[in-house]
């Protein structure tokens, strides 16, 4: 709060007349305003749509005959009584398609005299009409720092333990310096709520509530539309190969989550290759490694039929992944709505600049993971290096990858993996994608059910012959595709 105060006071000694300040915690401001204007023996009111004008601190009452609720009143006695006072209103920006009301803001806005009141508007949002923007400081309490959070969250668990008969709290330090860095980004209040609802349950903060913690803080954050929370994020475990990616991102780690001896921040990927090879599992794989909330972005989303509209959601999208800091945003197959088309008026390109510059000026903690099909039809300057980390380029699995990728879904589906044979499996899959193996394995199950017998061996080989991989169904734009990554991507693999 001492620097909340400190910068409150750096704009009153400016002589502004008219301060905005959005912000979701209105007793913390009014707490902050109050603090303040008792250390300079200075009169404060507050002022609400339900009680009117109510005075608080030093001085004398306002006019107590006239009815001070309604907003054109309250700012009229306010001109007339001239006393050098804060006038804190909270929620008067409905009222603002008023001209009456824009006019009395704007003539008390305009105060040249030395000795002048002031006013404080306070809400969640506050758009100004055009004439009082320009007349306005706005200022914003300070977020939580990690320390903060963390008092927040040993507060909420001392005071379940003094409820549960001395009870302590089960949990260990690296899942409470995970909900630490998951709650940056939430005000004092919100994160004592997410804190609460952590701990209320059973008693214990674990690797199984951050899920429902970053879930919890993306519906706080009001996120819904082209952003998409994915509540399921896969493990590297469930992920065969890309052994290159893995090692990379594992290095990179420590630095993403806030190293102080570390200036810079890893930014993103690109995963370029063949469909079905695991891409899209890798990015959420990313988010799993991490213990980080994945986003994902839909590009169809965000396009509109109105002009300036579909830059503009995407401006909210990034705003909004920015807010849930730290987290993974996936773009999956990006090439689809930046790639420029005939008939799109150029809102593909507005697109590209729009996130160009969000990829080359962010400094929130936000990996992008993007993912491509046909790399041919992306712009060189979204992938040039500053704007992402890496390109990686991911390739039909290896045998030893292939039997890999059939061990996870044979135990996925609770078979007995050790009655197959992996390695003529994988022998008999060659050239086959991770995604087109997976559904072999899913074909021998319904097989396997409709004759009422066990999996075998046998019912995955048949599915596999049944099935024509996209290997050899485009070989000419897989060859052509390899032959792009030889010498511009790091294999994932």
């Amino acid at each position: 709060m001492k620097n909340d105060i400190h910068d409150l006071a750096l704009v009153l000694d400016s002589r502004v007349r008219l301060v905005v300040i959005e912000s979701w915690e209105e007793q913390r401001v009014l707490q902050t305003i109050g603090t303040l204007a008792v250390r300079r023996a200075q009169t404060w009111y507050t002022w609400n749509h339900i009680d009117g004008l109510s005075r608080l601190g030093f001085g004398a009452d306002m006019d107590a005959e006239q009815d001070t609720r309604d907003a054109e009143t309250a700012l009229e006695q306010i001109r007339r009584a001239g006393e050098p006072a804060l006038y804190v209103f909270c929620d008067v920006h409905p009222f603002l398609d008023s001209p009456r009301i824009v006019r009395l803001i704007k003539m008390l806005a305009m105060a040249t005299e030395k000795v002048a009141p002031t006013l404080v508007l306070v809400s969640h949002s506050v758009p100004l009409p055009p004439e009082l923007s320009r007349l306005a400081a706005r200022i914003s309490l300070s977020m939580p720092s990690d320390e903060q959070l963390a008092a927040i969250v040993r507060e909420e668990a001392t005071r379940w333990s003094e409820q549960n008969r001395g009870e302590r709290v089960r949990t260990d330090n690296q899942t409470l310096q995970q909900v630490v860095r998951n709650l940056r980004g939430t005000t004092h209040e919100e994160a004592r709520r997410l804190a609460r609802k952590l701990i209320v349950d059973d008693g214990a903060i674990t690797q199984e509530d951050l899920p429902t913690l970053n879930k919890a803080k993306f519906e706080l954050l009001d996120m819904q539309g082209v952003l998409s929370y994915e509540q399921d994020t896969a493990h590297f475990a469930d992920v065969g190969g890309l052994s290159q990616l893995k090692r990379w991102l594992s290095e990179r780690e420590h630095a993403f989550n806030g190293d102080p001896s570390l200036k810079d921040t890893p930014r993103g990927v690109l995963l370029v290759g063949v469909q079905g090879a695991g891409k899209s599992l890798a990015a959420k794989a990313v988010a799993g490694l991490w213990g980080l909330p994945l986003l994902r972005l839909d590009v169809a989303g965000l396009y509109n039929k109105y002009i300036g509209e579909t830059e503009k959601n995407l401006r909210d999208a990034l705003q909004l992944a920015d807010a849930l800091e730290p987290c993974v945003l996936w773009i999956d197959e990006i090439e689809k709505g930046l790639a420029p088309e005939g008939g799109d008026q150029g809102v593909s390109r507005r697109l590209l600049g729009t996130l160009l510059t969000w990829m080359a000026e962010r400094r929130s903690r936000v990996f992008l993971v993007a993912t491509s099909n046909d790399v041919t039809q992306l712009p060189p300057e979204l992938i040039r290096k500053g704007r992402i980390d890496e390109l990686f380029f991911v390739d039909l699995p290896s045998a030893q990858v292939r039997a890999d990728i059939f061990h996870i879904h044979l135990a996925k589906r609770e078979l007995a993996v050790e009655q197959f044979d992996l390695a003529a499996l994988a022998q008999a899959s060659d050239g086959f994608s991770g995604a087109e193996i997976e559904q072999a394995v899913v074909s021998a199950v319904y097989s396997a059910a409709a004759g009422e017998q066990a999996v075998g061996n046998g019912h995955v080989l048949k599915a596999l012959s049944e099935t024509s991989p996209l290997s050899v169904v485009m070989a000419e734009k897989l060859d052509a595709l390899r032959a792009w990554a030889n010498e511009r991507a790091v294999r994932a693999d």
